[in-house]
């Protein structure tokens, strides 16, 4: 059963991630407005009926802004941790929250959804791979570093959105105080376009068909920067750069 899946955003400006099959889907994220979100899906023609449920990644605004309305609104379940439910202050109606344990597999209709920690200057940042049958498709953005769990994960995709946020030079030359140069490039930051890169060349699947990178910075990287330094290592494996101001196509992963 192929996996369909799009970016209705991605940058610091709001994240919000579809992955599903024909008649079910999550969404990782939902950092854009509920009225946002409903006008990039009906472009892309995906139903909203469809979003079984929402899966967050941590408490940082540009991963939330749009979670309390689009759950109350659509009465989808959200599936947080209790620290970042805490941390993110979020008003959600308590019969649609739904904690989840790291490495422990949810199912969602006949999607399966694997919750795991990452290193990101949050409460309790996870990221998630998505499942049907025997395509995997994954998230990875607001990484530190590419930890095991991070590459264990990464090496099983078919599909994955990865963070590519900064060129080193860009960053390193930029208008960014140093304290924040040090925070993104920290353990606990963003990935680098190399660090990215890394991750790519040495870890992919050799089934691999699409990589989507996201969460871009808007000050310390560029689009056609980074497509064309994936595109080189790229084998075959089609390469979309992510926008921060409209959406994706939806891409079929069988």
């Amino acid at each position: 059963m192929p996996l369909y899946l799009a970016s209705l955003n991605s940058g610091s400006n709001g994240n919000c991630y579809y992955i599903g099959n024909e008649t079910e889907a999550v969404l990782i994220d939902a950092g854009i407005s509920c009225r946002e979100t409903e006008r990039r899906m009906n472009r892309l023609e995906l139903s909203i009926r469809n979003v079984r449920a929402i899966f967050i990644t941590h408490e940082h605004t540009d991963h939330t802004r749009g979670v309390e309305v689009l759950s109350r609104k659509h009465g989808i379940p959200v599936y947080i941790t209790a620290a970042t439910h805490r941390s993110s202050r979020l008003m959600l109606d308590p019969e649609l929250v739904k904690p989840f344990t790291s490495g422990k597999a949810l199912r969602i209709g006949s999607l399966c959804v694997n919750p795991f920690p990452k290193q990101h200057d949050a409460s309790e940042p996870h990221s998630f791979t998505v499942s049907a049958h025997d395509v995997t498709a994954g998230v990875f953005t607001d990484i530190g570093s590419s930890c095991g769990h991070v590459v264990h994960h990464f090496s099983q995709c078919h599909a994955a959105f990865l963070e590519a946020n900064y060129d080193e030079k860009m960053l390193e030359n930029g208008r960014y105080p140093l304290a924040l140069k040090r925070r993104i490039r920290g353990l606990k930051g963003h990935l680098s376009n190399d660090q990215a890169l890394e991750l790519f060349t040495t870890h992919r699947l050799s089934r691999m068909q699409i990589l989507i990178l996201s969460h871009l910075s808007a000050e310390n990287n560029h689009p056609q920067l980074v497509y064309n330094i994936f595109h080189r290592h790229a084998n075959g494996i089609k390469i979309v750069v992510a926008s921060r101001h409209t959406e994706t196509d939806v891409y079929c992963v069988s």
